[in-house]
């Protein structure tokens, strides 16, 4: 382990250990701000560019992820050869000037194409992010840098809706991407001014044929790697559906659309709780102890909801507290399988980011699609899809593990 040592330190290199958890979060945060902020503003984005349907609405949200999915590819084995830094500041500049593209869309299809350009800048935010943390930290203490991050970062989703809900009471919803514009050159200021290079010289690796089958090689088959990449593809595509899905939950089964940004920001809330209970504990119980129990209890509480939803039992209480418990077990279960997938790797580390990355994105966002697509007025569709995903990410621990669960040798 080498970089950033000391979690109090400050030196001339660089942020000192707390700036550098605020960056790393600040950067992942862009992501979760282009996505939920536009919760409120899909009904005025559909009036405004004439789509009348909601489930046609959802590809809002879609087109960002499959562009975010499809460029992580490319985005780690150009910042094993040419290092993080610069491959992040060119994210940043075109996260930016796609933002500004979506703002003047004079159509659903420029809109569109817009959202998949600027997923696929967002993806190096997303894929430099762990190849910077993995650079620094290794195994629990990756895991622990990681959940702070993600309680910082989770902040964004609690907050994002009602930023959207906040600019559409005083501008059109085209102000949005404005504001994300702007997000994204205060970041790219702060990663200019702040953020050194994290890859040794002696680490960079050549683009060559050879070099990229080897590192792909390398990824794909270390059963830890791939195993835990699957799972958190199936817990994504979970998350995804909900997404997709949840402003239409609250306008068309629970007539309370204006509780959507306090009820989204609840289960986000218990998501940042589930991360600062995990950088507390991990490194006393280990990621796969922590890991393994949130998937099981997050397979449990969508079957519950599932039962409770066929059954008529469902309200807006029931949707919030279960989802709630949901989320905060997606937290603990993807911050821990996600160092799990990276831990083996290191030595490709921008190779192994995308990889894992790109998959888990593009099954989840796929995933995501199918069940946003099947929403028929109720939440059964929903939490159909939830039981099913965490069922298949146990399916993929227990062949992973070869059928030994919650051992706390890491």
């Amino acid at each position: 382990m080498h970089g950033i040592t000391n979690p109090d330190s400050q030196t001339a290199k660089g942020p000192g250990f707390r700036e550098f958890v605020g960056l790393m979060a600040a950067i992942m945060a862009m992501v979760a701000l282009a996505i939920d902020s536009m919760l409120p503003a899909l009904p005025a984005i559909g009036e405004s560019l004439g789509v009348t349907s909601g489930n046609h609405r959802q590809f809002v949200i879609s087109a960002f992820m499959i562009g975010f999915g499809v460029a992580q590819f490319f985005v780690g084995t150009l910042s094993d050869r040419f290092g993080r830094r610069g491959i992040m500041l060119i994210a940043m500049v075109c996260y930016t000037i796609f933002s500004i593209a979506a703002a003047l869309a004079p159509s659903f299809e420029w809109l569109i194409a817009a959202r998949i350009a600027q997923g696929a800048s967002a993806a190096g935010g997303r894929v430099l992010v762990v190849s910077i943390v993995r650079d620094r930290f290794v195994g629990r203490q990756m895991a622990r840098v990681m959940s702070l991050a993600f309680i910082v970062f989770m902040a964004a989703p609690i907050v994002a809706p009602a930023v959207g809900q906040l600019i559409l009471t005083i501008a059109p919803w085209r102000w949005i991407f404005v504001a994300l514009a702007a997000v994204g050159i205060a970041i790219g200021g702060w990663i200019a001014l702040r953020l050194p290079e994290t890859l040794d010289p002696e680490n960079r690796l050549p683009i060559t044929p050879a070099r990229i089958k080897a590192s792909y090689a390398r990824v794909l088959s270390d059963r830890q790697s791939t195993g835990y990449t699957v799972a958190i593809a199936f817990l994504t595509g979970a998350l995804m559906g909900f997404i997709n899905s949840v402003q239409q939950i609250f306008s068309d089964v629970f007539q309370a659309s204006h509780l959507l940004v306090p009820a989204f920001g609840g289960v986000a809330g218990m998501m940042a709780l589930g991360s600062l209970f995990n950088s507390h504990f991990v490194e006393r119980l280990g990621m796969r102890y922590i890991g393994h129990w949130a998937m099981i209890g997050f397979t449990i509480f969508a079957a519950l909801h599932l039962i409770s939803s066929a059954l008529g039992y469902e309200d807006l209480t029931v949707f919030v507290i279960l989802q709630g418990l949901m989320m905060g077990c997606f937290a603990l279960s993807t911050a821990n399988f996600g160092a799990l997938a990276m831990e083996k790797v290191g030595d490709v580390a921008g190779t192994a980011s995308s990889l894992q990355g790109s998959f888990s994105t593009i099954m989840g966002a796929t995933i995501g699609i199918f069940v946003g697509q099947s929403f028929d007025g109720t939440t059964v569709p929903l939490y159909a899809g939830f039981t099913l995903c965490g069922t298949g990410a146990i399916i993929a621990v227990m062949i992973t593990e070869r059928g030994k669960l919650f051992r706390r040798s890491m």
